[in-house]
């Protein structure tokens, strides 16, 4: 085995879709190899949104150190820039005693950032941002998701496609420099003073869907409608611009049924995890393992740092 100092430290990226089993899987890599977890899911950060997000459990949490979970509140702003500046704060105070550190989560756009830095996006004008705004309140969510998928299909494809804050900025950037969003994220990586391993893992459509599926009924079980409820009167916050959230909002303020709106999610939910494979694809420093082949991936790891 390598001491702390014998080469460059080690970031080992667990990504993949939404329910596939990344919570557990972490926990097990990060056991072997006595190390900490940083999560990297955009929407756990929040304290209180805590079952919409599938938060690991008290017991899931005491085995390993893990950090950036339930960390602010729903209030405060909170970007991938930010995100991005406080991980390699804290990767900088584990590398000092840890030669491996477990980075897990299905926000494949704040994986990239701490793995390959942000692309520079240019600002806009304030009036290139209210023209992006009009359509909004004019068109809707739809009006948005057609400009955008008209104009930049290949960005289209990986965003969030029902968050209008991620559509509006990539609408902006268009029409403030005529170039596409796509464009300017086509960059080289920013140089990090450690290694990134990449391990992304997956299961075939049914069972996924299966899962997600079982999920969203533990959800619901767990008291999810209860959670929602409580927020209900914060819905404007980007924070709860989240499937599962939206979805019981929708129904709170008399739209469908319960039915409706757990069928909804489930929905949602299924179509979140296809645009999250499709970004996770687009990386092809990814070695793909199904969530259950424990022993192959730590043959693998041990194999990549060298490590037999």
């Amino acid at each position: 085995m390598f001491t702390v100092d014998d080469h460059k430290k080690i970031l080992l990226v667990v990504a993949g879709p939404t329910a596939v089993g990344k919570t557990d899987l972490a926990i097990r890599l990060a056991a072997h190899f006595a190390t900490d977890i940083i999560s990297a899911d955009s929407r756990q950060f929040y304290k209180e949104m805590r079952i919409g997000t599938a938060v690991p459990t008290r017991n899931q949490l005491k085995q390993v150190p893990h950090h950036f979970i339930q960390h602010i509140s729903i209030e405060k702003e909170y970007d991938v820039a930010t995100y991005e500046k406080e991980v390699l704060e804290k990767l900088h105070q584990l590398f000092l005693t840890k030669k491996i550190v477990v980075i897990t989560g299905g926000s494949g756009l704040y994986i990239d950032a701490v793995c390959l830095g942000i692309d520079t996006i240019p600002e806009t004008k304030p009036e290139t941002r209210l023209k992006v705004s009009d359509i909004l309140n004019k068109e809707g969510l739809e009006g948005l998701q057609k400009r955008l998928q008209k104009i930049d299909p290949q960005y289209f494809e990986v965003v969030d496609q029902q968050n209008p804050r991620r559509l509006q900025r990539a609408l902006e950037v268009y029409y403030q420099t005529g170039k596409t969003y796509s464009f300017f994220r086509q960059r080289q990586p920013v140089p990090r003073d450690f290694d990134v391993i990449w391990i992304g893992l997956r299961r075939d459509r049914t069972d996924l869907i299966n899962r997600i599926n079982l999920r969203v009924e533990g959800m619901i079980a767990d008291g999810l409608f209860e959670e929602a409820e409580k927020l209900f009167n914060k819905r404007h916050l980007n924070a709860l611009n989240t499937v599962g959230y939206k979805e019981i909002f929708n129904y709170l303020k008399g739209n469908g049924t319960i039915e409706e709106a757990v069928e909804q999610i489930k929905i949602k939910t299924r179509q979140y995890a296809k645009r999250q494979m499709t970004w996770f694809n687009k990386n092809n420093n990814y070695q793909w393992f199904h969530p259950e082949n424990f022993e192959a991936m730590v043959a693998y790891l041990h194999l990549k740092m060298k490590m037999e």
